[in-house]
């Protein structure tokens, strides 16, 4: 699975999850761009995906995260270990 598919299953996840329709992201974006999203036909910028986990309240490294964990097929608790061993020598 490519990134751009795996972070639109995990968009539509949560946004099911969370029980918004697309129209709920009227402010951010068209309902067309997000179902295009949503397929995996487009990706978003890193803007985007800040505007997209606003509405869906949640942090977008949750979205990233979980589209990762999808396309690289890992556990989540997996990956978010891995990336805090990574990430550690450079938190100040």
């Amino acid at each position: 699975m490519d990134l751009r598919t795996g972070f639109g299953l995990a968009l539509r996840q949560v946004r099911t999850q969370k029980e918004l329709t697309q129209e709920d992201f009227s402010n951010v974006s068209s309902r067309t761009y997000l179902s295009t999203l949503e397929r995996g036909l487009k990706s978003p910028t890193i803007d985007k995906v800040d505007a997209l986990a606003d509405v869906l309240d949640v942090h977008p490294l949750t979205l990233l995260a979980l589209a990762y964990s999808r396309t690289q097929g890992i556990k989540l608790t997996q990956l978010l270990a891995n990336v805090l061993i990574e990430a550690e020598p450079f938190d100040g």
